[in-house]
């Protein structure tokens, strides 16, 4: 049995990742023939086409596309795994990338990303904001920052916090409507649903003895980001569920009132995520460290 080409392999990610072959000649130093030949050598080996080539450009292959992600693994590992032979303080730099969802991204993860750039001048960051859940291997991502509760996976995952949640409206709104005494009331009141779940027309709630309820509440506003909702809520619009960092400064203010003590909607927790391999490069390292430290 032949052993893999990794040389290969990690070329074929350098190729796919800048685009072209003149490009990834560049970033690896090797000549042009050489990154040629090493996909021609690839391609024959999988006995499969990789690349679709023009006189102007080129794209991955279907082919191409689904082994994309085994490549990316392997050149991270093989990089990683030099790191962990050497001293690694000399390879505190190159590109680090990562995804967080948008609201949590500018409110707290912005100005501790500032920090780790002053710390570490070398390492240039890739900061993704979506509240799509991204998938870390297909995208290239080396971390993420997630909030809920995590499923089962092979991916790593270093718990930071658990994040309450809280159940919210104005005073106005409830001076004018009532306030609900239980989450079945929650039907002849105005919502504000959080879109960006698998069933966001439903509502799983849990009391404070563990009891579970599922309530269809009245959709009068829904989006896909929580920060969006807070205006309208803190104008009296109607009664919305968000995390402790949306809405903390609104409740201390006593502009939005927790109407639901002891409920929740499932246990939520803040989570930096990594693909399965325990060897990482030392920059990811260095981000994954900073985060620990600034985001407990």
């Amino acid at each position: 049995m032949a052993l893999p080409d990794f040389e290969a392999w990690a070329i074929f990610e350098a190729v796919a990742r800048r685009g072209s072959f003149t490009a990834a000649a560049h970033e690896l130093a090797l000549s042009k023939p050489t990154i040629s030949k090493a996909i021609s050598r690839l391609e024959q080996a999988l006995g499969t086409v990789l690349f679709h080539r023009t006189s102007r450009k080129i794209s991955l292959s279907t082919a191409g596309q689904s082994l994309l992600h085994h490549a990316r693994q392997i050149a991270r590992d093989g990089e990683a795994a030099m790191e962990a032979a050497r001293d690694t303080t000399h390879l505190l730099k190159g590109q680090v990338r990562l995804a967080a969802p948008l609201s949590y991204g500018l409110s707290h993860l912005a100005p501790v990303i500032a920090d780790f750039m002053c710390a570490f001048p070398e390492i240039t960051v890739d900061l993704q904001l979506d509240d799509a859940r991204v998938d870390l291997i297909e995208q290239g991502f080396d971390c993420a920052i997630r909030i809920a509760a995590l499923p089962d996976s092979s991916l790593r995952a270093i718990r930071l916090r658990d994040v309450d949640g809280y159940f919210i409206a104005a005073p106005s709104y409830l001076k004018r409507m009532g306030q609900p005494a239980a989450p079945a009331d929650l039907i002849d009141h105005d919502c504000f649903i959080y879109s960006n779940t698998p069933n966001p027309e439903f509502w799983q709630i849990t009391g404070p003895d563990g009891q579970s309820t599922s309530v269809r509440p009245r959709c009068r506003f829904q989006s896909n980001n929580g920060d969006v909702m807070l205006p309208a809520l803190i104008a009296g619009r109607g009664i919305g569920y968000l995390p402790d960092f949306l809405c903390r400064k609104a409740l201390e203010a006593g502009q939005l009132v927790n109407i639901l003590p002891g409920w929740r909607m499932g246990d939520i927790t803040l989570n930096i995520i990594m693909p399965p391999s325990r060897l990482r490069p030392a920059r990811v390292d260095a981000l994954i460290n900073h985060l620990k430290h600034n985001l407990r």
